[in-house]
């Protein structure tokens, strides 16, 4: 078994709960989407290229309503912009990945997948072969079942009478706590929620998802800062 294989395999394997979580959620989307007036080849092609959950559930429930197309983009693009500390962290640890392929990489990076690689490397450098494994296997997860869910419509039951409408939410904090080394982890845990939690209690739209990231980082290099002097 070759190296990339071997990394490959076991990406899988630590990755094998995202695709279970991700399959209802995607199947939900399709089925909102064809409510819309999507067909399953376009709700396919829009989890395809757009490849963005909590967006395309905005994205949905704004397509069609008295909204302009500015606005409509504008507030994906809010959403979407916590990717680029993503990409910022994540890029730390790719030093043995060849750096032609890191823009493919980036694009196929998740929420739960960059947890789940953060956490990876904090043991060991990440290769190609483990990223692959972990993030790549969760797109055509999700393109696919919106897809099925476009198609077989009304017919899926609510997520959310099972608890499934909390999957991505539990497996993303099940992820973090791996993290944990202590106060400074909890003191960005905290000061992340607060300011997420107030900013969706007085702001419109979804600013709380960049203003809790942007206090959890925040926090952090001002513990850091404080730590090194």
């Amino acid at each position: 078994m070759t190296s990339f294989s071997k990394d490959f395999k076991s990406g899988i394997a630590d990755a094998w709960p995202m695709f279970l979580a991700y399959a209802p959620i995607a199947a939900l989307w399709g089925t909102l989407a064809a409510a819309k007036g999507f067909s399953p080849l376009e709700a396919m092609l829009m989890s395809a290229l757009v490849y963005a959950g909590a967006s395309q559930f905005v994205a949905i429930e704004m397509w069609g309503a008295a909204q302009s197309i500015l606005l409509l983009i504008f507030t994906i693009f809010v959403i979407n912009v916590r990717h680029v500390l993503y990409a910022a962290s994540i890029s730390r640890h790719m030093g043995d990945i060849p750096s032609r392929w890191h823009p493919a990489l980036m694009y196929v990076l998740t929420d739960e997948a960059w947890a789940l690689l953060e956490r990876k490397a904090l043991t060991q450098p990440l290769t190609i072969g483990y990223y692959l494994g972990v993030a790549f296997p969760l797109w055509p997860t999700w393109f696919l079942c919106s897809a099925i869910g476009a198609i077989i419509g009304k017919q899926l039951p609510d997520p959310a009478l099972i608890g499934l409408d909390f999957a991505f939410a539990a497996m993303f904090i099940a992820i973090l706590a791996g993290f944990w080394v202590g106060s400074r982890t909890g003191a960005v845990i905290i000061a992340s929620a607060v300011v997420a939690i107030l900013a969706k209690t007085y702001l419109s739209g979804a600013w709380y998802i960049v203003l809790g990231g942007l206090a959890g980082v925040a926090v952090a290099a001002l513990l850091h800062s404080e730590a090194e002097a």
